[in-house]
């Protein structure tokens, strides 16, 4: 099985200089709470005490603590102080407070310090300029930074089969997002992102702002998704971790520059690994999951972002996944049926990754998988901050060839190809 699987040389790998300034909101400890003037108050009412001297040099700290590795620090630290303005509603307040108060309610994050890993992959939507036969991509990776919060990250690239796979040199900056709760929505969690100062894909960076979130964004599953009426969203499912409670959400985009971010509701979402067929069958919309944490489970609704009922579709049936199935990402159309891309867990809790075919027509018709995995932990690559474990959120087939990006031990990402052809025929 593991012939036919050609490993690239291209890695991701974390970069502990890649920082975005995110949100610091310091609060008292329980029990030294003073709710008629709370510590961000106590802090606020300091700095306007300062005088002019310290004022500037708090600028000039600022500045060479932030400038060289962020291009637009003033708005970013401006859009904080409005942020702030319950406590700062006074008036005559100057720029350069504004500035320092910006800076004191900030911090510089690295989001991708530990680990850049589980990557999903799918179409761009400028396909302009490229060589003959090739096809422009772009990626979601999930980071990791300080107390193993997760992130979003992005990357695009080119891909010409047989010949080569080049991602795209990734920008200098990482660039925060303005956030705003979606009128109508009665859950804190449903927002939407404005990415204006983003002038590169691989500069956009989603870190928790949501409750739901708080600790982490983890595992998106990103599908074009193609409308009955020719339409295109990009659609990504995620789990979100608030450090106590997971569940799924789904974050929606047509340019990359404007996100929403919705809960998903009912039954069938509170658990892990949901992922979107990139088109609706029989007019609805139909997912994949694994919320037993054990089978792959087929969903079927009306409306996008509720989700009751499911049918257990496949489950473990070899050694090397005994413990628990998934998906790899959202199923695959090819003509014939839906490639769904499979992780098991095993011996040792090893993770692999092999694949299997549904029915086009009804998908909760298993037809062949494959014999053994097409992925397992090398000797080569099995060390990192979890071990033995291959995983993808997502590949794609372009000119009858399978491209998966996956991660390795939770720690970076690199790529296969696949025949297609020869990913059939290993089938039963």
């Amino acid at each position: 099985m593991t012939d036919i699987v050609r490993h690239l040389s291209i890695t991701l790998r974390p970069d502990a200089s890649r920082t975005v300034i995110r949100p610091f909101s310091p609060s008292d400890p329980a029990g030294f709470a003073v709710p008629s003037h709370p510590r961000a108050q106590r802090i606020v009412d300091r700095l306007l005490k300062l005088d002019e001297r310290w004022l500037h040099l708090g600028l000039e700290r600022t500045t060479a603590i932030l400038g060289q590795r962020h291009r637009d620090m003033e708005t970013i630290l401006i859009r904080r102080f409005h942020e702030m303005e319950g406590l700062c509603s006074r008036d005559g307040i100057s720029h350069a407070q504004q500035l320092v108060i910006g800076g004191f309610f900030s911090e510089e994050y690295s989001f991708e310090a530990a680990a850049l890993f589980n990557p999903s992959i799918v179409i761009h939507w400028d396909q302009s300029g490229l060589p003959e036969g090739g096809i422009r991509f772009l990626m979601s990776l999930r980071g990791i930074g300080e107390g193993h919060v997760s992130s979003v990250t992005f990357r695009t690239g080119t891909w010409v089969p047989g010949k080569y796979v080049e991602v795209d040199p990734v920008s200098p900056y990482a660039v925060p997002p303005r956030m705003e709760r979606i009128e109508g929505e009665t859950d804190e969690s449903a927002i939407r992102l404005f990415f204006e100062e983003s002038q590169d894909l691989s500069e956009a960076v989603i870190f928790p702002m949501a409750p739901s979130q708080r600790q982490g964004i983890e595992d998106v599953r990103l599908v074009r998704f193609v409308d009955d009426d020719g339409a295109c969203t990009y659609y990504g499912t995620y789990t979100a971790y608030s450090g106590a409670d997971i569940r799924s959400e789904l974050l929606s985009t047509r340019d990359f520059r404007t996100f929403e971010m919705r809960p998903l509701l009912g039954d069938a979402a509170g658990g892990k690994g949901m992922a979107l067929f990139p088109r609706r069958i029989d007019g609805r919309y139909v997912m994949l999951s694994r919320h037993d944490n054990e089978n792959i489970w087929l969903l079927r609704s009306d409306d996008l972002h509720t989700w009751n009922g499911a049918e257990k579709i496949v489950t473990p049936f070899w050694p090397w996944e005994y413990v628990q199935i998934g998906n790899c990402g959202s199923p695959i159309e090819i003509d014939e049926g839906w490639l769904v891309m499979i992780h098991g867990v095993g011996l040792v809790r090893n993770y692999t990754i092999s694949a299997c075919l549904l029915d086009k027509k009804d998908p909760s018709k298993l037809l062949a998988r494959t014999r053994e995995p097409l992925l397992r932990p090398g000797p080569e690559d099995r060390d990192g901050y979890v071990p033995n474990v291959v995983y993808s959120c997502g590949a794609m087939v372009h000119d009858r060839t399978l491209l998966l990006p996956y991660g390795v031990a939770d720690n970076f990402a690199t790529f296969a190809t696949i025949s297609v052809d020869d990913l059939l025929a290993t089938m039963e």
